[in-house]
């Protein structure tokens, strides 16, 4: 696709406006503003609002392109389409907690070719465009970090809420990683964690229930830093089937992916 640097440009306008949105409201949400989704998942109207608003402002910029929202699902083409998660860590924004972001990518036949994540809080913005590299607030950033240690490594991971099943897995994998690197976070937003570990910021990453709203954007701030992405059995992640997310720099992930086989029972 022809002209990604200038829609890029146009998409991160949009997200900061959208951020500017989110900020009126942050800490200083009315009572009884936040539904329930389903257990320990919420929805306030600033996701809602937030989603209509990137709506308006993608779709005029690429005729027939399609739109995938966490709040709205799939309309249009599917081929060439917007996914996008307008709030990704919604309860931390509803408890005050100022690490949440907007992620917006422009995904065709399956593969992300554009991606931005914002955080409205801090105004930073991760960006990238296929063959492009990876940006920092408009800055071309090289990977820090490159290839690690694995003893060196700081890994990221998300609790799986909505799958229990396989909570006996991730708390073995968990007690294995503890271990392997210098310690484990978990902040409450996987596009925010896949944007840091695209810089280089943290070395590994895996977590389970991921939809393509959560990471399109950051898995091509990866590939364009020459990280690895798989699943929990090795093979090329695909965000539309595949349940677990295994990701680093080639030497992090391959013990990584060793912890993850064995905790999970995979092979």
């Amino acid at each position: 696709m022809k002209n990604l640097p200038e829609t890029l440009e146009n998409v991160v306008e949009i997200v900061v406006k959208v951020a500017r949105f989110q900020l009126e409201y942050f800490r200083a949400m009315p009572e009884n503003a936040a539904d329930t989704k389903s257990l320990r998942e919420t929805v306030s109207f600033v996701d809602v609002e937030s989603e209509k608003l990137l709506f308006e402002g993608l779709m005029p910029l690429i005729a027939n392109a399609g739109f995938y929202g966490e709040e709205s699902g799939k309309q249009g083409s599917q081929d060439l389409t917007w996914i996008v998660d307008p709030l990704d860590g919604t309860t931390n924004f509803l408890s005050g907690l100022d690490h949440f972001s907007i992620s917006v990518a422009l995904v065709q036949n399956g593969k992300s070719i554009l991606g931005v994540i914002c955080k409205p809080f801090s105004g930073e913005i991760f960006s990238s465009f296929e063959g492009g590299g990876i940006f920092y607030n408009g800055v071309k950033a090289k990977l820090m970090n490159a290839d690690p240690n694995v003893g060196n490594a700081l890994f990221m991971t998300g609790f799986p809420y909505r799958s229990p099943a396989v909570a006996e897995g991730f708390f073995k994998t968990a007690a294995s990683v503890l271990t392997l690197g210098r310690g484990i976070r978990r902040s409450g937003s996987a596009a925010l964690d896949v944007a840091h570990l695209g810089m280089g910021w943290l070395q590994g990453f895996w977590e389970t229930d991921l939809q393509p709203y959560d990471i399109a954007a950051g898995l091509l701030m990866l590939e364009e830093n020459g990280l690895v992405a798989t699943n929990g059995t090795g093979q090329p992640y695909n965000m539309f089937t595949d349940n677990l997310l295994v990701a680093g720099p080639p030497a992090v992930h391959s013990e990584l992916l060793k912890a993850v086989k064995t905790g999970y029972g995979l092979s």
